[in-house]
């Protein structure tokens, strides 16, 4: 069975695989447009999402404080299984009910999380080494839906950077990139 959820993250975490198994042994002390994130702090980050997000579609807390260096032997592999098990844990239509223990907040909502950190840091790890990356417009309008409703208290809590100024002629994916935080032309 599968759920509007499962469907995106089904869609955004394939692309962010393929960049996340790209990433060589020599660019993970690259920067990033994260402000402070190493590519192998934010490699970690998303491994640490993905992990995590499982357990928030069983409505269990997680510890985000935990600074786990999952980049060990097989971690290219190890993280294309665990988007896999993320995409299952989010197909189960009760992941979708209600609201989240530990956050409060609608399980929906917490599943565009997911979904939204999936796509915003495949491209950038796809920019800070070199990448190309595309996130399916299906992902991208989720995280417009996401920035909508959840865009201000996320710059609040940190979560977002100030938005980012983009022309009338810009991407939608250079659009999103701006309310989230980041420069569409941000480069090395």
């Amino acid at each position: 069975m599968a759920t509007k959820t499962s469907d995106l993250l089904a869609a955004a975490a394939p692309r962010t695989v393929v960049v996340l198994q790209a990433i060589t042994d020599d660019q993970l002390d690259l920067p990033t447009p994260c402000q402070d994130f190493t590519v192998r702090d934010l490699v970690n980050h998303v491994y640490d999402v993905v992990v995590n997000f499982q357990a928030l579609a069983a409505k269990r807390e997680v510890d985000w404080s935990a600074k786990t260096d999952h980049l060990t032997e097989g971690w290219r592999d190890r993280f294309a299984a665990e988007t896999g098990r993320l995409v299952q844990a989010w197909a189960d239509p009760a992941a979708e009910e209600g609201a989240s223990p530990g956050m409060g907040l609608p399980q929906e909502t917490i599943g565009l999380m997911g979904v939204i950190d999936l796509g915003v840091h495949g491209w950038d790890l796809a920019r800070a080494t070199g990448q190309p990356y595309q996130p399916a417009p299906e992902v991208t309008a989720a995280g417009h839906r996401f920035l909508d409703g959840m865009g201000p208290m996320g710059r609040q809590m940190g979560a977002f950077g100030p938005e980012v100024e983009t022309g009338p002629d810009c991407t939608e994916l250079d659009r999103l990139l701006g309310r989230a935080g980041r420069d569409p032309g941000w480069s090395r």
